[in-house]
């Protein structure tokens, strides 16, 4: 796979301070495709230093001329989509379709609605006696995570742009080049210098010295519940802003009235997608103690349609395979039933887990608490609808979920009482539009939409 050596930093590729570099494994035959600089403290300086410079003169862009960019921006994502597609293949392993629609698609679309949003949004209004302002933050440090490499990363990068900061991008060190090949699409859609610039690396380093640069106004991080604790931490000891969107253990409410196949085949179509790696997977379903078994064997009916290696990809790393297998080790340990899968190997090369389904698990076993990453699916029952609701909100977490019921208006009534950022209704579709993030552990701040936007801005009023 092409890969940069360089760091983009004001407007160009330029040599890493460092000569570390970083492997790119593809997780499908676990063979090194590509290498990238790991970026040290001295990278991100700079950075730093090429957005601050050409921070002025972008927010004073009037946001007609943001929108243009975007737009270009836009369009450029969609002609190398392809191209995206296959880079996400490679160092992700998502499977050709999943990341063409989602991986490469659903970018695009993102890109397009902040295109639109820079030049309707109201950056001012008048309350009164006053005008209010919004006006960007500053210089945006922003952290993203593999799992979903493009689409994270232009929810972060397209808000700020449109907002009129300028942004240091930090991706995940196991898919650096789906980024790079943002960077080079920033470049070719003609915005000026220092407003986007990348630095590859890993965590601990790059990541760790974006949060605690002075020259970095905002922290917008992706990632682990336990690392966005210590970014919040970091971002909070220089008073910055900061927005963490982290970790979930979301729950698929299926109330008796609901149309039970649908519910537990689409609930876990959401949960398999992406192989399990995605934090607003809906891991938990609860089901009425008289249909639950029978939403158990349609469960372990639905999931042989989940083939590794063809609509199952596999698990990003080594490490993260050996997490999931610890955690359906632990899931047996602690008395669930494995009804399908388990931790043999099912091809002989490549970090894949075969789509697991537990039963008999209740809501004290680590398997229903703790965010697992990986194909695994567990099945609770409860009593009556008070129970589903206790169940549902006995989590951390609370960034998604899903209500299913035969009256649309009972299953918005249960949503309504859930702890959750989103909730989807009878398989309600996607919204792009929609602000994305979580309760409690999950997260603060919202990304997409609006809600997304304005994350990014700081308000002034002028009194008159």
């Amino acid at each position: 796979m092409k890969a940069h050596e360089g760091m983009y930093i004001d407007g160009a590729w330029r040599p890493a301070a460092g000569t570390d570099t970083i492997a790119v494994v593809n997780p499908a035959d676990e063979q090194v495709i590509a290498h990238v600089p790991a970026g040290t403290a001295e990278d991100v300086d700079a950075a730093v230093r090429a957005a601050r410079a050409a921070f002025p003169a972008w927010a004073a862009t009037p946001p007609a001329e943001r929108a243009a960019r975007l737009t270009a921006l836009r369009d450029v994502l969609a002609a190398r989509q392809e191209e995206i597609a296959a880079t996400v293949t490679a160092e992700l392993g998502a499977p050709e379709q999943l990341a063409q629609q989602v991986h490469a698609g659903l970018p695009v679309l993102i890109t397009g609605t902040y295109a639109e949003m820079a030049a309707s949004h109201p950056f001012e209004e008048k309350v009164g006696n006053s005008t209010v302002l919004l006006e960007p933050i500053g210089v945006v440090g922003a952290i993203t995570p593999w799992n979903y490499p493009l689409h994270q990363v232009v929810a972060k990068v397209a808000p700020a742009l449109a907002a009129g900061c300028t942004v240091v991008l930090k991706p995940a060190e196991d898919t650096p080049l789906t980024a790079q090949l943002f960077a080079e699409a920033v470049e070719e859609a003609g915005f000026p210098a220092g407003v986007f610039n990348l630095v590859t690396g890993l965590g601990p380093v790059a990541g760790q010295a974006l949060a605690e640069h002075e020259g970095v106004d905002m922290i917008s991080f992706t990632g682990s519940t336990a690392v966005g604790k210590r970014m919040g931490a970091l971002a909070g000891g220089a008073v910055k802003r900061v927005a963490l969107e982290l970790g979930g253990k979301s729950p698929n409410v299926i109330l008796p009235s609901a149309d039970l196949a649908k519910a537990v085949q689409v609930g876990l179509a959401n949960a398999l997608s992406n192989s399990g790696q995605r934090c607003s997977a809906l891991t938990r379903v609860l089901v009425h103690e008289d249909q639950y078994e029978e939403a158990v064997s349609i469960a372990a009916e639905a999931v042989a349609k989940f083939t590794p290696g063809d609509r199952l990809g596999p698990m990003v790393n080594a490490k993260q395979l050996q997490r999931v297998r610890g955690y359906i080790e632990k899931g047996v340990e602690e008395g669930a039933r494995l009804v399908t899968g388990g931790t043999e190997p099912p091809l002989d090369k490549g970090y894949y887990v075969s789509p697991t389904v537990f039963a008999d698990v209740t809501p004290e076993m680590t398997i229903a608490r703790e965010e697992i990453f990986g194909p695994v699916v567990s099945f609770l029952k409860y009593a009556d609808e008070e129970d589903a609701l206790r169940i549902a909100n006995d989590s951390p977490y609370g960034l998604a979920g899903a209500v299913w019921a035969g009256d649309e208006a009972e299953a918005v009534a249960f949503a309504r009482r859930m702890q959750t950022g989103q909730v989807d209704i009878n398989g309600g579709r996607f919204n792009p539009l929609a602000p994305f993030g979580g309760y409690k552990e999950s997260g603060v701040g919202r990304e997409l939409g609006a809600h997304g936007l304005t994350e990014y801005l700081q308000t002034k009023s002028l009194q008159f």
